[in-house]
């Protein structure tokens, strides 16, 4: 049975005050079509002083025996084909914590990935968020990023510290039935896609958080996930109207962001001051909802007259906005032809199967953006 200390709900979310592992259990099987969430990171950070912590661990073996149930349980309440995303880094330990007294990197991305697979996920993507190791050397003074360390002896130094999301997909029987994940063009243009798609996201600031500009210790949260992170994951990996889960509720990040753009959201949080500014979170964002349901369109390009095909010119220097811009003043017969995109990374153009030209040959737009017919 789960212990709810408290709850709270409002237009379409609900959130618990309780144990998130007590809590999933409870849930019903192939009930969330997305959990995303940072996870505890091991002992690096203590949250509160209760035994049901997971950050309150004296060892990794002991963080990975609690978090292994909830794993296990996310894996029972998905729906099949859908996924799980984690917002998680590698850590630094130093002499006084290593038997042997070295310093170095802990693999905890690896070990967060070991367990999904072992309890039954498929490991699905794992997405690297490029972060300034200027700025991490500012914050830490880490010897590894040291300039002196650099000049005298580059043996020691390292390099800054990336971020990841890891996905898991749950593979199992019921995939077919799942509902796919659809993105109508006219909200979530080709170039949304490539950017997304991209191996490593890139100007994506840390500083992207509900707690910026924090005055109290109330509204102050050790580690929040940037929202602009949880935005494109929400985004990319679920419908409006679809329920997004975070067990590690924190301040509110999944739940603001999923709310904001038409999710219905579930989440835990053990500790209360943290539950209590997560509610005030979601509030807002119930007054603060996307009026779409793509953050990162590009601006629309202004009506204008089609251009003479004599002066239609692509050019190498060109930039995606100037290409849209382009493709909306040709003329009305190039116009009629369907616009898209080849694996190789080449835009084309042809006429739709029901048009009277549709053997017309296709127009290229190589990568380098010249023009072949």
């Amino acid at each position: 049975m789960t212990n709810v200390i408290n709850q709270a709900a409002g237009d379409g979310w609900n959130i618990y005050n309780a144990d998130c592992v007590e809590f999933t259990t409870g849930l019903p099987d192939n009930s969330i079509d997305l959990s995303v969430y940072s996870p505890p990171f091991s002992s690096l950070y203590i949250y509160s002083e209760s035994e049901r912590d997971m950050g309150n661990v004296a060892s990794h073996e002991e963080f990975f025996a609690s978090y292994r149930h909830l794993v296990r349980e996310k894996l029972r309440v998905t729906k099949p084909g859908r996924l799980t995303a984690i917002h998680i880094k590698d850590l630094v330990y130093y002499s006084n914590s290593s038997k042997k007294g070295d310093r170095g990197l802990y693999d905890f991305t690896g070990d967060c990935a070991r367990v999904h697979v072992e309890e039954g996920w498929t490991l699905h993507r794992k997405i690297t968020v490029d972060r300034c190791p200027v700025k991490e050397m500012q914050k830490t003074k880490a010897d590894r990023l040291l300039y002196k360390h650099f000049r005298l002896d580059a043996a020691r130094t390292g390099g800054g510290m990336p971020e990841y999301i890891y996905v898991f997909r749950k593979w199992a029987e019921g995939m077919d039935e799942t509902a796919p994940v659809l993105h109508p063009p006219a909200n979530f243009p080709l170039e949304t896609w490539q950017e997304w798609a991209q191996p490593i996201w890139r100007g994506l600031p840390e500083t992207d958080v509900l707690n910026v500009g924090a005055k109290t210790d109330e509204e102050r949260h050790l580690c929040p996930m940037p929202l602009n992170l949880t935005r494109r994951i929400v985004l990319q990996y679920t419908n409006p109207g679809e329920v997004v889960f975070s067990p590690f509720l924190g301040i509110g990040s999944e739940g603001y962001e999923s709310v904001r753009h038409g999710r219905r959201f579930i989440g835990t949080e053990l500790s209360e001051r943290y539950f209590g500014q997560a509610i005030k979170n979601l509030q807002r964002a119930e007054k603060n909802k996307a009026t779409g349901d793509l953050f990162e369109a590009l601006p629309p390009v202004p009506a204008a007259e089609p251009m003479p095909q004599k002066n239609l010119e692509i050019t190498p220097t060109m930039t995606l906005a100037e290409l849209r811009d382009f493709l909306s003043r040709l003329p009305e017969e190039e116009m009629a032809r369907e616009w898209g995109g080849w694996d190789d990374g080449r835009l084309y153009a042809q006429f739709p199967a029901s048009h009277p030209k549709k053997d017309a040959p296709a127009i290229v737009i190589d990568p380098d953006f010249s023009r072949a017919a």
